[in-house]
C-alpha cells in the first residue's frame, strides 16, 4: 500500500487528506477546521452511466453521524473519484468550526475542492 498526507490553506480553514492506494482501490480520511472528526463516510463503485454509451460513472453507499452535514461532499468527493478513476473508493470527511459564518463555510468549501483537485492529482500520478 502507498500513501500520502495532503494539506490546503492554513488555520482554521486548512484541511488535511490521508490518502492510501489499496491495491487499484483507494482510501481517502479528510480532517480539518478546528476539529477533524468523522462526519461521514462515502464508499462509491464505479459503473457504466445509464445515460450516456460508453462514459463511467459511479454509485455510492453513504453514512452520516446524526448531526453533521458532511454527507453531501463525502458523497460527491467519493462519486467523482470513483468514476475517474473507475475504481472502489472509500472517503470520509470530518470538518468543524465552531459557530462557521456563511463565509467560513465558503472558505472550507473552497479548501474541500482544491483538496479533491490535489488528491486526484497524486492518485493520477502514483496508480499502477
Amino acid at each position: 500500500m502507498l500513501s500520502t498526507k495532503i494539506t490546503v490553506g492554513s488555520q482554521p480553514y486548512e484541511i488535511t487528506a490521508a490518502v492510501t492506494l489499496c491495491g487499484k482501490d483507494v482510501v481517502v480520511a479528510i480532517g480539518g477546521g478546528q476539529a477533524p472528526h468523522v462526519g461521514a463516510a462515502a464508499l462509491a463503485l464505479p459503473r457504466m452511466s445509464l445515460k450516456n454509451n460508453g462514459v463511467i460513472s459511479a454509485t455510492a453507499s453513504v453514512l452520516c453521524v446524526t448531526g453533521h452535514k458532511e454527507d453531501v461532499i463525502t458523497r460527491d468527493a467519493a462519486l467523482r473519484m470513483a468514476s475517474k478513476l473507475n475504481t472502489t473508493v472509500l472517503v470520509s470527511v470530518g470538518l468543524h468550526l465552531d459557530n462557521a459564518t456563511p463565509e467560513d463555510i465558503k472558505r472550507l468549501q473552497a479548501n474541500f475542492e482544491r483538496l479533491v483537485d490535489k488528491i486526484e492529482t497524486w492518485l493520477i500520478k502514483n496508480r499502477g
